[in-house]
Order: C-alpha cells, then sequence, then structure tokens
C-alpha cells in the first residue's frame, strides 16, 4: 500500500505533538502497524541523523542513564545513555531541552564513543557538560572534550550524603539492636525525619531529633553525618553562589580529614573530593541535569503508551519523535 508524503508528516505530528501510540494512530488511518511505523522511524532517521543542521549551536549538553527495557537479556542490560541538548535552557529562551541522541549502554565507552563521532568543531563548541555522579561520565567527557566544565548534579550531590547519612543510621541500628529496625526504634521511626530539609522540619519534628540527639552518646556520627547533608543542602540553597561555594569547600574537605572509623562520612569525602571541580562548577555556571531527568520522565511516558519496547533502534527513534523538539521540522514537511 502507498501513501503520500502528506500521511507521513500526519503521522509524525500525532506521535510528535498528541503522543499517540502507533495501534492508535495506525487505526486511524486505516493502514497497518508495521507501515505506520516504518513510515514513521524512516522519516525520523532523515529528519535527525541526515540534518547538518541537528547539532548546530550545541554548547550545553546533560547526560543520564536510562532504563529503556528490563528483559535481562535486552542490548546493553537494559540501559541506554541519553544526551540533551540544554543551551536554550540554560541561557533562558523560551525553548526547552531537546534529545539530542540515544545511545546503547551506561558507560565511558558509550559517551565516549558518540562524542568521538561528532565533528571537532561540535566538540570544541561544547561549553558545559552536566552529568550525575557516574564517573565513566566524566571521564569521557574529559577526554572528548577536555575545555568544557563538567557540572556533578545537585540532586546527585544531595542524594549521594543521603544514602550515606541512611547507610550510618543503619549501621548504628545493626550495632545497637542486631538487627533491622523496627517501628519503636528510635533510629528507625526517624527515618524520614532525618532526610527532612532542617527549615521544613515541624517542631515536633525537630523536638524528636533532639531526643534522639539525647538518647545515645553514640549517635554523635550520626549527628555529624545529618549536620554534613544539612550543609550541602543549605549550600544550594543560598544566593550567595561565591559564599556557597566556599562553604561546600569547606564542608568536603572536613569530610575529608573525618577519621576512617568514621567509614560512611569518610567514603562522602572521598567521593565528593574526587569530583571536587565537577561539583563546585555549579556554583560558578549554575547547571543541573534537572533537564535531562524531565526527558528521562517523558521516555518512561512513552514506553507506557507503547506498552514496552523490545527493539532498541526503534526505541531510539521513537524517543526522538517524541521528545526531540521536531515540531518545526515535521510541520515543514
Amino acid at each position: 500500500k502507498k501513501v503520500t508524503h502528506r500521511v507521513t508528516r500526519w503521522i509524525l505530528q500525532r506521535l510528535a505533538i498528541d503522543r499517540m501510540s502507533i495501534s492508535a494512530t495506525a487505526k486511524a488511518l486505516g493502514i497497518g502497524w508495521d507501515l505506520t511505523c516504518q513510515l514513521a522511524l524512516d522519516m525520523c532517521h532523515e529528519l535527525i541523523y541526515n540534518d547538518p543542521t541537528h547539532l548546530d549551536n550545541v554548547q550545553v549538553i546533560g547526560v543520564d542513564e536510562h532504563k529503556w527495557s528490563h528483559n535481562r537479556n535486552a542490548h546493553g542490560a537494559g540501559f541506554v545513555t541519553v544526551i540533551v541538548d540544554m543551551t536554550d535552557h540554560h541561557h533562558n529562551t523560551k525553548r526547552p531541552a531537546r534529545l539530542l541522541d540515544v545511545v546503547e549502554g551506561r558507560s565511558a565507552d558509550a559517551l565516549r564513543t558518540w562524542l568521538a563521532a561528532r565533528t571537532p568543531e561540535f566538540r570544541r563548541r561544547v561549553r558545559i557538560v552536566a552529568m550525575d555522579g557516574f564517573q565513566g561520565y566524566a571521564t569521557a567527557s574529559k577526554e572528548l572534550v577536555p575545555n568544557a566544565r563538567r557540572v556533578m548534579d545537585p540532586f546527585h550531590v544531595v542524594r549521594l550524603a543521603g544514602d550515606k547519612l541512611t547507610a550510618c543510621r543503619q549501621r548504628l541500628q545493626r550495632e545497637k539492636y542486631q538487627r533491622r529496625g523496627l517501628t519503636h526504634d528510635p533510629l528507625y521511626k526517624n527515618r524520614k525525619t532525618l532526610l527532612t530539609t532542617q527549615k521544613w522540619l515541624t517542631d515536633k519534628q525537630q523536638a524528636r531529633l533532639d531526643e534522639l540527639w539525647a538518647y545515645d552518646k553514640d549517635y554523635g556520627t550520626l549527628k555529624m553525618a545529618w549536620l554534613a547533608y544539612q550543609g550541602i543542602i543549605d549550600c544550594y540553597q543560598m544566593s550567595d553562589k561565591r559564599k556557597a561555594k566556599a562553604q561546600m569547600r569547606d564542608i568536603i574537605n572536613a569530610l575529608c580529614k573525618l577519621p576512617s572509623t568514621n567509614k560512611e562520612l569518610a567514603q562522602l569525602g572521598r567521593s565528593l573530593d574526587k569530583r571536587l571541580c565537577d561539583v563546585l562548577a555549579f556554583f560558578d555556571v549554575g547547571v543541573s541535569n534537572g533537564p535531562v531527568e524531565a526527558i528521562n520522565g517523558r521516555l518512561e511516558h512513552l514506553r507506557g503508551i507503547a506498552l514496552g519496547f523490545r527493539n532498541l533502534t526503534h526505541y531510539i527513534l521513537r524517543c526522538l519523535i517524541h521528545s526531540g523538539q521536531l515540531t518545526h521540522k515535521i510541520n515543514a514537511l
């Protein structure tokens, strides 16, 4: 069966703008699923990979991992690396971030291969690379775009500190009671309160924490972890970025000086010190991985619309249709 160019454009508009599934689009046209899918993928490939202007003016990129399939036998163990253009978002224009590409796997090689395939001009133009705490992405970006500022996303810094706080609480729980926490245990019943930002604590919650610190002298280690966690949050909430940067540096330096017996905080100090430049870079450039996480959420929605994917190539092209900001290209067809 043959279709017109206008039908192809209509299919892409339904997928990209109305977020319809292939099945619903095919049913509306009265054609088969396979034909509808192939028309969309072929045109998407043309609009993205055969467009020499697709990567023009990209200066700020965000990188993150994404779980595309929960099948253990899937390509790349079900993980991909998403690369997002955040240039317009960083410059406060009305255009949102856009998905540039999706690469199989979550490793330094995945990002390294993608960057190596780009032109030298593109790599020279990239000024900022935002990422999570995964060392592989930092290594690849340092090798291929050495002049770009690498930024460790604030969310992941705070989450790392929160994970160490939780690990410290769990260790103290096991040491004191030789078991996991139960509802009535002081440490367990305050597990959520400990992770609440201090300025949002209610009077009742603050009183419970004060009671916890006074309950046992061995909880001093936990209080140190809590103070470090709250201090890191405070740095990101300060309006004076120069002062916040200096305070963050002081916190990391203090953590690095702690004895190894305080293992959770010592581990946190080593991890943050290893990425010190990337952590502090946020206070200079103000770029976070928030737009990348937003696109990750949209891709989760896409997976739900399609009831899952088995073909990685199809998934990548559908992701680009869904979150690649192709509307103006599609409407111009």
